[in-house]
Protein backbone atom coordinates (compact mmCIF):
# COMPACT_ATOMS: atom_id res chain seq x y z
CA UNK A 1 0.00 0.00 0.00
CA UNK A 2 1.53 3.37 -1.01
CA UNK A 3 2.26 5.98 0.77
CA UNK A 4 -0.22 9.04 1.88
CA UNK A 5 0.17 12.50 0.80
CA UNK A 6 1.36 14.31 3.48
CA UNK A 7 -0.30 17.63 4.72
CA UNK A 8 1.67 20.72 5.10
CA UNK A 9 1.21 22.68 7.63
CA UNK A 10 3.56 24.90 10.28
CA UNK A 11 5.35 22.52 12.80
CA UNK A 12 4.10 24.13 16.40
CA UNK A 13 6.96 22.54 18.13
CA UNK A 14 9.32 25.02 18.24
CA UNK A 15 12.81 22.40 18.04
CA UNK A 16 11.14 20.32 15.48
CA UNK A 17 10.86 23.88 13.74
CA UNK A 18 13.92 24.63 13.68
CA UNK A 19 15.51 21.28 12.79
CA UNK A 20 13.56 20.79 9.76
CA UNK A 21 14.00 24.55 8.71
CA UNK A 22 18.28 23.12 8.72
CA UNK A 23 17.63 20.08 7.45
CA UNK A 24 14.99 21.15 4.39
CA UNK A 25 17.87 24.87 4.08
CA UNK A 26 20.99 22.63 3.40
CA UNK A 27 18.37 20.11 0.94
CA UNK A 28 17.53 23.26 -1.16
CA UNK A 29 21.06 24.83 -1.95
CA UNK A 30 22.11 20.90 -2.44
CA UNK A 31 19.60 20.88 -5.11
CA UNK A 32 20.69 24.30 -6.54
CA UNK A 33 23.95 23.52 -7.06
CA UNK A 34 22.87 20.43 -8.55
CA UNK A 35 20.71 22.33 -11.16
CA UNK A 36 23.84 24.93 -11.48
CA UNK A 37 25.92 21.72 -12.36
CA UNK A 38 24.44 19.77 -14.19
CA UNK A 39 22.25 22.49 -16.98
CA UNK A 40 24.97 25.53 -16.27
CA UNK A 41 22.14 27.70 -15.25
CA UNK A 42 23.31 30.51 -12.82
CA UNK A 43 21.41 30.12 -9.62
CA UNK A 44 20.70 32.54 -7.03
CA UNK A 45 19.21 31.30 -3.68
CA UNK A 46 17.67 33.99 -0.61
CA UNK A 47 15.97 31.93 2.53
CA UNK A 48 15.48 34.18 5.58
CA UNK A 49 15.33 32.13 8.82
CA UNK A 50 12.35 32.50 11.35
CA UNK A 51 14.76 34.64 13.63
CA UNK A 52 15.83 36.77 10.62
CA UNK A 53 18.73 35.78 9.67
CA UNK A 54 20.09 36.08 5.99
CA UNK A 55 21.25 32.70 4.10
CA UNK A 56 22.21 32.84 0.41
CA UNK A 57 23.56 31.25 -2.54
CA UNK A 58 24.79 31.46 -5.55
CA UNK A 59 26.20 29.43 -8.28
CA UNK A 60 28.04 30.25 -11.36
CA UNK A 61 28.06 34.00 -10.86
CA UNK A 62 27.78 36.53 -7.74
CA UNK A 63 24.31 37.14 -5.88
CA UNK A 64 24.68 40.45 -7.03
CA UNK A 65 25.27 39.96 -10.91
CA UNK A 66 22.22 37.67 -10.86
CA UNK A 67 19.59 39.96 -9.12
CA UNK A 68 20.79 42.92 -11.98
CA UNK A 69 20.15 40.31 -14.41
CA UNK A 70 16.36 39.43 -13.03
CA UNK A 71 16.49 43.43 -12.76
CA UNK A 72 16.93 44.36 -15.98
CA UNK A 73 14.99 41.07 -17.53
CA UNK A 74 11.77 42.27 -15.19
CA UNK A 75 12.00 45.51 -16.86
CA UNK A 76 12.69 44.72 -20.42
CA UNK A 77 9.61 42.17 -19.85
CA UNK A 78 7.21 45.25 -19.34
CA UNK A 79 4.65 46.19 -21.99
CA UNK A 80 5.70 48.91 -24.01
CA UNK A 81 4.08 50.52 -26.96
CA UNK A 82 5.89 50.15 -30.18
CA UNK A 83 5.18 51.50 -33.58
CA UNK A 84 5.69 48.14 -35.32
CA UNK A 85 7.27 44.86 -35.03
CA UNK A 86 10.68 45.77 -36.57
CA UNK A 87 11.49 48.64 -34.50
CA UNK A 88 10.84 46.64 -31.14
CA UNK A 89 13.36 43.88 -32.66
CA UNK A 90 15.71 46.51 -33.10
CA UNK A 91 15.37 47.84 -29.62
CA UNK A 92 15.42 44.42 -28.13
CA UNK A 93 18.47 44.00 -30.13
CA UNK A 94 19.95 46.63 -28.93
CA UNK A 95 19.26 46.57 -25.31
CA UNK A 96 20.53 43.27 -25.32
CA UNK A 97 23.67 44.59 -26.95
CA UNK A 98 23.65 47.11 -23.78
CA UNK A 99 23.19 44.67 -21.43
CA UNK A 100 26.21 42.48 -22.51
CA UNK A 101 28.39 45.57 -22.55
CA UNK A 102 27.28 46.19 -18.96
CA UNK A 103 27.93 42.68 -17.92
CA UNK A 104 31.61 42.67 -19.40
CA UNK A 105 32.08 45.93 -17.80
CA UNK A 106 30.95 44.64 -14.14
CA UNK A 107 32.75 41.77 -14.33
CA UNK A 108 36.14 43.69 -15.67
CA UNK A 109 35.30 46.07 -12.53
CA UNK A 110 35.19 43.05 -10.27
CA UNK A 111 38.46 41.47 -11.68
CA UNK A 112 40.31 44.59 -11.36
CA UNK A 113 39.53 44.94 -7.79
CA UNK A 114 40.80 41.37 -7.35
CA UNK A 115 37.46 39.50 -7.30
CA UNK A 116 36.46 36.58 -8.97
CA UNK A 117 39.90 35.62 -10.29
CA UNK A 118 39.70 32.25 -9.68
CA UNK A 119 37.79 30.97 -12.46
CA UNK A 120 40.26 33.22 -15.08
CA UNK A 121 43.36 31.42 -17.37
CA UNK A 122 46.48 32.03 -17.25
CA UNK A 123 46.49 34.21 -20.37
CA UNK A 124 43.60 36.67 -18.48
CA UNK A 125 45.61 37.14 -15.48
CA UNK A 126 48.00 38.18 -17.18
CA UNK A 127 45.81 40.92 -19.16
CA UNK A 128 44.59 41.60 -15.85
CA UNK A 129 48.27 42.39 -14.60
CA UNK A 130 49.15 44.47 -17.70
CA UNK A 131 46.13 46.75 -17.16
CA UNK A 132 46.96 47.24 -13.00
CA UNK A 133 50.56 47.92 -13.85
CA UNK A 134 49.26 50.58 -16.25
CA UNK A 135 47.12 52.14 -14.12
CA UNK A 136 49.36 52.08 -11.13
CA UNK A 137 52.06 53.60 -13.95
CA UNK A 138 50.02 55.99 -14.28
CA UNK A 139 49.01 56.88 -10.97
CA UNK A 140 52.59 57.12 -9.79
CA UNK A 141 53.17 59.72 -12.76
CA UNK A 142 49.99 62.08 -11.95
CA UNK A 143 51.04 61.97 -8.28
CA UNK A 144 54.70 63.06 -9.44
CA UNK A 145 53.34 65.81 -10.76
CA UNK A 146 50.74 67.03 -8.04
CA UNK A 147 53.88 66.94 -6.01
CA UNK A 148 56.51 69.02 -8.26
CA UNK A 149 53.57 71.47 -8.74
CA UNK A 150 52.78 71.52 -5.03
CA UNK A 151 57.04 71.98 -4.64
CA UNK A 152 57.43 74.89 -7.16
CA UNK A 153 54.52 76.96 -5.56
CA UNK A 154 55.92 76.34 -1.74
CA UNK A 155 59.69 77.25 -3.50
CA UNK A 156 57.99 80.66 -5.14
CA UNK A 157 56.12 81.28 -2.05
CA UNK A 158 59.26 80.95 0.12
CA UNK A 159 60.67 83.53 -2.06
CA UNK A 160 58.26 86.08 -2.01
CA UNK A 161 58.09 85.70 1.87
CA UNK A 162 62.25 86.40 2.19
CA UNK A 163 61.61 89.54 -0.28
CA UNK A 164 59.20 90.38 2.12
CA UNK A 165 61.44 90.56 4.97
CA UNK A 166 64.16 92.47 2.99
CA UNK A 167 62.12 94.91 2.48
CA UNK A 168 60.62 95.53 6.20
CA UNK A 169 64.02 95.10 7.47
CA UNK A 170 64.90 97.81 4.98
CA UNK A 171 62.23 99.70 6.00
CA UNK A 172 63.02 99.31 9.91
CA UNK A 173 66.22 100.10 9.11
CA UNK A 174 65.20 103.44 7.71
CA UNK A 175 63.26 104.47 10.31
CA UNK A 176 65.94 103.77 12.88
CA UNK A 177 68.53 106.02 11.33
CA UNK A 178 65.38 108.93 11.45
CA UNK A 179 64.71 108.81 14.76
CA UNK A 180 68.52 108.67 15.78
CA UNK A 181 68.85 111.48 13.77
CA UNK A 182 65.64 113.50 15.12
CA UNK A 183 67.00 112.56 18.98
CA UNK A 184 70.32 114.18 18.32
CA UNK A 185 69.01 117.06 16.64
CA UNK A 186 66.64 117.43 19.89
CA UNK A 187 69.26 117.19 22.24
CA UNK A 188 71.60 119.59 20.85
CA UNK A 189 68.34 122.20 20.51
CA UNK A 190 68.20 121.65 24.54
CA UNK A 191 71.72 122.17 25.10
CA UNK A 192 71.92 125.46 23.31
CA UNK A 193 70.27 128.71 24.80
CA UNK A 194 68.17 130.57 22.42
CA UNK A 195 69.63 133.19 20.39
CA UNK A 196 73.34 131.40 20.34
CA UNK A 197 74.97 128.68 17.93
CA UNK A 198 74.76 125.53 18.81
CA UNK A 199 78.31 124.40 20.21
CA UNK A 200 80.10 121.89 18.52
CA UNK A 201 81.76 119.39 20.37
CA UNK A 202 85.56 119.25 20.92
CA UNK A 203 87.12 116.61 19.23
CA UNK A 204 89.96 114.47 20.72
CA UNK A 205 92.72 116.20 21.83
CA UNK A 206 95.98 114.51 19.98
CA UNK A 207 98.76 113.94 22.63
CA UNK A 208 102.07 115.67 22.24
CA UNK A 209 105.27 114.93 22.57
CA UNK A 210 107.47 115.30 24.95
CA UNK A 211 110.03 118.59 24.67
CA UNK A 212 113.42 118.48 25.07
CA UNK A 213 115.74 120.80 27.24
CA UNK A 214 116.61 122.76 23.10
CA UNK A 215 112.78 123.07 22.98
CA UNK A 216 112.27 124.54 26.22
CA UNK A 217 114.63 127.06 26.26
CA UNK A 218 113.58 128.23 22.68
CA UNK A 219 110.62 128.95 23.89
CA UNK A 220 111.94 130.83 26.97
CA UNK A 221 113.85 133.34 24.33
CA UNK A 222 110.61 133.04 22.36
CA UNK A 223 108.47 134.83 25.87
CA UNK A 224 111.22 137.20 27.05
CA UNK A 225 110.92 138.53 23.36
CA UNK A 226 107.20 139.12 23.42
CA UNK A 227 107.27 140.50 26.92
CA UNK A 228 110.14 143.26 25.56
CA UNK A 229 107.32 144.44 22.46
CA UNK A 230 104.68 144.21 25.11
CA UNK A 231 106.32 146.66 27.11
CA UNK A 232 107.56 149.23 24.23
CA UNK A 233 104.04 149.25 22.68
CA UNK A 234 102.13 149.98 25.66
CA UNK A 235 104.50 153.00 27.11
CA UNK A 236 103.24 151.48 30.57
CA UNK A 237 105.90 152.83 33.43
CA UNK A 238 107.29 149.05 35.39
CA UNK A 239 106.80 149.43 38.97
CA UNK A 240 110.19 149.87 40.67
CA UNK A 241 110.31 146.00 42.24
CA UNK A 242 110.08 144.14 38.65
CA UNK A 243 113.00 144.18 37.16
CA UNK A 244 114.13 145.86 34.39
CA UNK A 245 115.11 143.79 30.53
CA UNK A 246 118.44 144.78 29.36
CA UNK A 247 117.95 146.20 26.21
CA UNK A 248 116.31 149.14 27.14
Amino acid sequence: MGRGRVQLRRIENKIRRQVTFSKRRTGLMKKAQEISVLCDADVALIVFSPKGKLFEYSAGSSIERILDRYERCSYAGQDINTPSLDSQGECSTECSKLLRMIDAMQISLRHLKGEEVDALSIRELQGLEMQLDTSLRRTRSRKNQLMVESLAQLQKKDKELKELKNQLKKKVEQSEDIESQNLSQGLASLATPPGEPPHLLPGPISPQPPLSIRDISQRKEVGEEDARILVRSGNTTLPHWMPRLSGE
